[in-house]
């Protein structure tokens, strides 16, 4: 898939698998990414694996990552653990700011605020944010806002499994390795101790749900996002 202007959306190619649907970044061809999530652990259940891919095949990336909530305790300490691990050899710069959680909608000014600042500080290549018909309040808001700001980019929006039957229709999949989706659980649990209790957090949820966007496109384990919006270069111009 390709995009508008410089970058890897203008790189995109064919991978020679014989499904003719499957386009592949070049390794190295992305240099910049940003993360919008409003919560901790948001980032990491939705695209860890596809995370950990990225990172691995571009060295030298570069990573602005925005939560919305839990700012100043130990739910921010958690999520640049996590992310260190899950975007090794990255430059991530994260913020995490402290409106409070469940509430988001409740600030929308100090969210609509933030999320325009943070989008001065980067020109990422790809962006990650929730999709739109998240049941959760703080993530709907959020993903209303992303491309309020981010207008020319690719916004690859992530689920987010937990209690409500949210799951969206995806329109993009990201085939994972068996060592990836293993590498996700391993993480998501060592780098999150905070979530370790709730019923839904455990392996058997998280690749249960990989291994169903596997089946979906031809793999053992995907990672899928909906994308609202993608412009796309047959010509390359």
């Amino acid at each position: 898939m390709d995009g508008v202007g410089e970058g890897p959306r203008d790189r995109a190619r064919p991978v020679r698998t014989g499904r003719r649907s499957v386009k592949s970044f070049a390794s190295g061809s992305i240099r910049e990414i940003a993360l919008l999530a409003a919560h901790c652990d948001d980032i990491a259940i939705g695209a860890g694996g596809t995370l950990l891919t990225i990172a691995r095949a571009n060295p030298g990336l570069t990573v602005h990552a925005l939560v919305l909530t839990g700012g100043g305790g130990a739910r921010e300490v958690e999520e640049k653990t996590a992310l260190a691990a899950f975007l090794p050899g990255a430059d991530v710069r994260l913020t995490v700011t402290d409106i409070p959680d469940g509430r988001s909608p409740a600030h929308w000014d100090a969210a609509k605020d933030t999320v325009a600042a943070f989008r001065r500080t980067c020109e990422p290549d790809v962006v990650f944010a929730p999709q739109k018909n998240d049941a959760h309040q703080d993530h709907r808001q959020l993903a209303t806002l992303a491309p309020t700001e981010f207008r020319d980019h690719m916004i690859l929006g992530y689920e987010i499994l937990k209690w409500e039957s949210d799951l969206p229709t995806p329109s993009l999949y990201h085939p994972i390795s068996d060592e990836i989706a293993r590498e996700k659980v391993e993480l998501l649990h060592a780098s999150y101790p905070s979530q370790t209790d709730k019923d839904w957090f455990d392996a058997d949820a998280f690749l249960g749900l990989c291994r169903i966007r596997g089946v979906q496109c031809k793999s053992r384990y995907a990672e899928a996002f909906v994308v609202e919006k993608t412009v796309i270069d047959f010509v390359g111009a």
